[in-house]
């Protein structure tokens, strides 16, 4: 009897004491002592050394902080479902071969008919004389899956490419979480067997109220595997107090049963990105796994290196063989049991003459003999058949238990038929296997824990996903939030419209400062005031529910605590022939200029002291520039009229204005656009066609573009925009409340009317339009 034995037996059921199985382990199975045997199997049930864990241990099995399990006496431990059901499930059909144990008192299985492939699955490391194996844990669903189609393609009699391999199993998937950056470890450990992967904790930025203050903090979730968390701390106590890290206020651990929490606090000047880098240079925050797959071939004598592919194709043909094996012996229990059971049919054919025999019989032995006479009319039956009619009580000889032999010998049959064909047919075997292994990911599968990310450089992100409509909201405060287009149905003109921020009345620093649509693969161009770029995919802002505050952008991008966004562009394409227009001053820049743009910032212009960048819209020099003041006057002049300039030089005038007055907006004219929407802060607006504003020169103070309704002294201009009739715009005001309306809806006007009600605003609560937004078509998807 082997420890084999004692796991089926309570798997599933009751604990067993850890202590009664390593001391019987240790006698039958294991030389070394009770030590090893126990190391294993604390490993076998940490959910954070195992994707999944094979024994399900009560009591203390360690943590992630290394510390150790407690004394076996005090533990308890069965085996998972898994591990009963993929493991020791086919044990007793004759599926593998038995050796002698160490001391020959025992035999004892000499590997497991497994049904997953558990060195993939779990992973494992281990150290011999000049070498040594570090195989990462795997994800169940994918490693099923890669299974299913190497399956397949046994049956088709091609092979998988490595692509597609690659494109299954992606990478590792760690038991703690945490991200992959890039793919070209785990492509190199796959195709070579050794390779290192880079894991990237988890991390994310948070507003904490510390006392009466509020202060960022970096949220730590999920660690690199095998990362030990309180050693982590400890180095980074360490750096901080030797001032090799820098904006730290301080550090504590929030973890508990229910998952990792490490809360680092930020001083108020410090850059949340900044820190952040530091953090994944200088600690294990960001590490490497170095991956080498080494194994022992040839009934586990020889030690090799192995690609994924080969160790896929190893446990196939193992998986083959013992469904084979399998199929044999319960081939052979079939063809016994029809054997007796058409002894038992022709007994009760024959019930008179078999019971005349059996009373005249002097022993029970001359019975059997009887019943096996060759000569006998109706009967000659086995040995085998013999013993089982002699077994027969009177009570089963009648017809109702003839009906039930019947009916087994044609299950029987039908057993024995498909059996064969599992043993003459290769194809047979293999649609066997696709079954299981669709079945195994359905019970045991779970989603994938770790990420991947890209490395620095790579384009190929942007192919996982989506290109759908978005807007995306910046508020004053510095927080911004990317929220599905769906979520805002189109609405009728004059409605107030639904909440789009958090905002509140209360709260100015939540008032909307820039609300735009975009596709998510455009790239969103944002300016500073101070002068600075910063580039990012309209992806990589955050989703937020239309309630929700946002993220800090701090968090987004390296952008200083002092600084504030005044701009915000989204571009979908970088052409040559285009160019960025700044306004404070105004000047024009090559767009291509930005192509190589990335979220650590680029200086945009060189502004005076003072001064702050507002605007940012593309431009070619076909194209005329149109500005507009609060007090309702507008200028139109040629872009060619601008020279280029480099990134970092400053502006010429554009418009001159009266005493109080200042730019309210500036856009780009095209040749065929039709309309400017001029809207107000107190939500009036008109559409005014655009050769009403004739081309003058640059730095004039313009024309009447809208007067302001009377009675309403504090109405100004707040937004203008360059529209079509079949256009659909968004409005948003400065606490958040959103309208989405089709532009056809809104009146058409001389320079000098007054416009209509697009969007009621509750003035008298200080809301005020604060962004209008062109909704992108279908047909401008990239």
């Amino acid at each position: 009897m082997s420890i084999h034995y004692i796991a089926i037996e309570t798997s599933c059921l009751l604990y067993t004491n850890t202590y009664l199985i390593n001391i019987y382990s240790t006698f039958t199975s294991h030389p070394h002592g009770d030590t090893a045997v126990y190391d294993a199997l604390v490993r076998l049930a940490q959910t954070f050394s195992t994707n999944n864990p094979l024994i399900d241990g009560h009591g203390n099995f360690g943590s992630i902080d290394a510390d150790p399990a407690a004394a076996m006496r005090y533990t308890e431990c069965r085996l998972t479902k898994l591990a009963a059901e993929t493991l020791l499930e086919d044990i007793n059909l004759d599926t593998v071969d038995y050796l002698p144990n160490f001391d020959g008192s025992e035999y004892e299985p000499a590997v497991l008919p497994a049904k997953v492939p558990v060195l993939l699955l779990n992973g494992g490391a281990g150290i011999a004389v000049g070498m040594a194996t570090n195989i990462p844990p795997h994800n169940l669903g994918e490693l099923m899956d890669a299974c299913v189609e190497m399956v397949k393609a046994r049956n088709e009699d091609r092979e998988v490419e490595d692509g597609r391999l690659l494109q299954i199993v992606p990478a590792p998937d760690f038991p703690t979480g945490a991200t992959i950056i890039g793919k070209s470890g785990a492509k190199s450990l796959y195709s070579t067997g050794n390779g290192g992967i880079v894991m990237r904790a988890v991390m994310h930025l948070e507003e904490i109220t510390a006392g009466k203050k509020k202060r960022n903090a970096i949220i730590i979730t999920e660690l690199p595997y095998q990362v030990n968390k309180a050693a982590l701390f400890e180095r980074i106590a360490a750096l901080v107090n030797e001032k090799k890290l820098e904006g730290i206020a301080d550090l504590r651990d929030e973890s508990d049963r229910d998952g990792i929490r490490m809360v680092i606090e930020l001083k108020r000047d410090a850059v949340a990105a900044v820190v952040q880098n530091n953090l994944l240079k200088k600690t294990a925050l960001q590490t490497s796994f170095s991956g080498n797959f080494l194994a022992l071939f040839g009934s586990g004598t020889v030690p090799k290196r192995f690609t994924l592919r080969k160790a896929l194709d190893c446990f196939l043909d193992f998986r083959f063989d013992t469904i084979r094996r399998k199929c044999r012996f319960q081939l052979d229990k079939v063809q016994k049991r029809a054997h007796i059971v058409d002894g038992l049919l022709i007994a009760l054919e024959s019930t008179d003459k078999v019971i005349a025999i059996v009373r005249n019989a002097p022993d029970q032995a001359s019975a059997k003999a009887a019943l096996m006479d060759p000569d006998a009319p109706d009967l000659g039956l086995s040995s085998e058949q013999a013993d089982a009619v002699l077994k027969l009580q009177l009570g089963q000889l009648t017809r109702l238990n003839k009906d039930k032999l019947q009916d087994e010998k044609n299950t029987l049959s039908k057993s024995q038929s498909a059996l064969q064909k599992l043993l003459t047919h290769d194809s047979a075997v293999r649609d066997s296997m696709i079954e299981e292994f669709e079945g195994l990911k359905k019970r045991f599968a779970t989603p994938r824990k770790t990420k991947l990310l890209p490395e620095e450089g790579e384009v190929d992100e942007i192919e996982y996903i989506q290109n759908e409509k978005s807007v995306i909201v910046v508020t004053r405060g510095g927080y911004i939030k990317r929220m599905p287009l769906k979520t805002f149905e189109t609405q009728n003109r004059g409605t107030r419209g639904k909440k789009g921020s958090s905002s509140t009345t209360s709260d100015d620093d939540n008032e909307v400062a820039h609300c735009f649509t975009c596709n998510d693969h455009d790239t969103i161009l944002m300016t500073t005031q101070s002068g600075i770029a910063f580039g990012l995919r309209a992806y990589q802002v955050p989703e937020g529910s239309r309630t929700a505050r946002g993220a800090p952008i701090p968090s987004v991008l390296p952008v200083k605590s002092e600084d504030v966004v005044t701009s915000v562009l989204p571009v979908s394409e970088f052409s040559n022939n285009e160019y960025i227009v700044l306004a404070t001053e105004i000047k024009k820049t090559p767009l291509a200029a930005f192509e190589n743009l990335s979220s650590r910032g680029l200086i945009i212009a060189t502004l005076a002291e003072g001064d702050r960048l507002n605007w940012c819209e593309k431009c070619t020099d076909t194209d005329d520039i149109l500005l507009g003041s609060t007090r309702g006057q507008a200028t139109r002049f040629s872009a060619g009229d601008l020279r280029p300039t480099g990134r970092t030089s400053r502006g010429v005038k554009s418009m001159t204005l009266k005493k109080g007055d200042s730019i309210a907006d500036m856009n780009v004219l095209r040749k065929d656009d039709k309309y400017v929407l001029i809207v107000t802060t107190e939500g009036y607006g008109k559409r005014v066609k655009t050769e009403e504003f004739r081309t003058t020169a640059r730095g004039g103070s313009g024309v009447i573009a809208i007067k302001f309704k009377a009675g309403r002294v504090d109405d100004r201009i707040s937004t203008m925009r360059i529209v079509n009739e079949d256009d659909e715009i968004l409005l948003i005001t400065s606490q958040g409340v959103m309208v989405r309306q089709k532009v056809s809806d809104i009146s058409c006007q001389g320079r000098s009317a007054t416009g209509v009600l697009v969007q009621k605003v509750d003035v008298k609560s200080g809301d005020s339009i604060s962004a209008v937004s062109i909704v992108p078509r279908e047909n401008d998807e990239s």
